[in-house]
Order: C-alpha cells, then sequence, then structure tokens
C-alpha cells in the first residue's frame, strides 16, 4: 500500500508540473519578449531569499525525486503483480493488460526517452536544431522548422504517449486513493480523460504553430 500510495503521490506532483509547464510553452504566442520573460522569470522566484535559479535548483530536485520513486514504484508493482498471478487472463482483462502495459510501460520508456532530448535541447541547448540560442523562445522556434520534421514527429509521439500515460495513471491514482468507487467511476474517468486531452492539446500547440508558419 504504501509502495502505491507513493507512487499516486509523485504522480499528482508530475500531473501539476505537466500543467505548469504547458502554461509555460503556451506563452510562446504572446512573443519572444513575454516567452523569454517568463523563462528568465522562473530564475529569479524566491529572489534575493534564494541565490538566483536556487528555486529551480530545488523545483528540479523535487521532481527529479519524484520521478525516482515513481518509477521504482511502478517496477517493483509490477514484479509483485507478476509474481502473484496464479493464472493466465481471460480475454477481456488481456485487453486492460495490453493497454495498460502500452500506455504505461512502454510508453514510459519512450517519455523517458524524451525528457533526456528535450533537457538537451530546450534547456541546455546542447542538441540545436536550427542553431543554438540564448533565448528559449529562438531555441523553440529554431528546433521545430519544417525542415526538421524528424525532431516534431519524435515530439508528437512522445507528447501523445504522456497523454495516454496521463489518463491512465489518473484513473489508476484515484484507485489507490480509493476515490475510483462504482458511482464515481464515470466521472473520474471523464476527468481523467479532459486532464489528458488538455495537456496533450497544449503541449502540441507550440511546435506544430511554429512547424506551419504560425510562430516565428
Amino acid at each position: 500500500m504504501a509502495l502505491k500510495a507513493a507512487m499516486a503521490t509523485s504522480g499528482a506532483i508530475l500531473v501539476l508540473y505537466l500543467i505548469a509547464h504547458m502554461y509555460g510553452n503556451l506563452k510562446v504566442f504572446a512573443g519572444q519578449e513575454a516567452f523569454d520573460g517568463y523563462a528568465h522569470g522562473l530564475r529569479e522566484i524566491g529572489y534575493p531569499l534564494l541565490p538566483e535559479s536556487g528555486f529551480l535548483w530545488i523545483f528540479r530536485i523535487v521532481l527529479l525525486a519524484s520521478i525516482l520513486i515513481h518509477i521504482y514504484s511502478a517496477a517493483v508493482l509490477t514484479i509483485r503483480a507478476r509474481k502473484a498471478r496464479q493464472q493466465r487472463y481471460v480475454v477481456k482483462k488481456r485487453v486492460k493488460r495490453t493497454y495498460s502495459s502500452y500506455t504505461m510501460r512502454y510508453g514510459g520508456v519512450l517519455i523517458a526517452l524524451f525528457v533526456i532530448f528535450h533537457i538537451l535541447h530546450l534547456t541546455v541547448n546542447v542538441i540545436a536544431p536550427g542553431g543554438k540560442s540564448d533565448s528559449p523562445y529562438e531555441r523553440l522556434v529554431n528546433g521545430f522548422q519544417p525542415e526538421f520534421w524528424f525532431v516534431t514527429l519524435f515530439y508528437i509521439a512522445a507528447v501523445i504517449a504522456v497523454g495516454f500515460h496521463l489518463r491512465h495513471g489518473i484513473w489508476s491514482g484515484m484507485a489507490t486513493l480509493g476515490a475510483n468507487t462504482a458511482a464515481r467511476q464515470g466521472k473520474i474517468n471523464a476527468v481523467a480523460v479532459a486532464i489528458a486531452l488538455v495537456v496533450t492539446v497544449g503541449f502540441l500547440l507550440p511546435p506544430l504553430a511554429v512547424t506551419f508558419g504560425l510562430v516565428s
């Protein structure tokens, strides 16, 4: 039960982060000054009580800890479930297990690879399709130009995986916390789908807008 609670809690932190990050990404539609100002403002949170970028580093540590706890909990629970399985699933349960496997396990691998690429690309400016820049806005715009369609496709695939992962994770998290009762299943499913759709569309809008020339 402790592992399930840890997985649900760490997952909730990650969901809140995704929503905040999505909001920040959408600043790109307000122009370069607004987007770069937002990125710079994150480094000033808590200053002078904290050193410059101090809040960001605290947040990164909390985020990294949440990711590690989430992955560890998921791995241990999966291993335990396999050991406890006494017989084959019937057809309906096999379908559910396959859905869970693809969205949570294999999708999780794709997301992990994407996070590494995303950090190297848009955060630390090591991978720079279209050219390096000190401006976060320019890095985003440079990286999703039409000639770098493969970068955009990778981004789209990863974000869709995040959406499936998010939908299933919210559903499972609610079950873990005891909220997923028979009377509430419809509402919880609707909320999970809505949040997953909003986050997915919100993350896809900036790169697609750049690729199709709506942001430049």
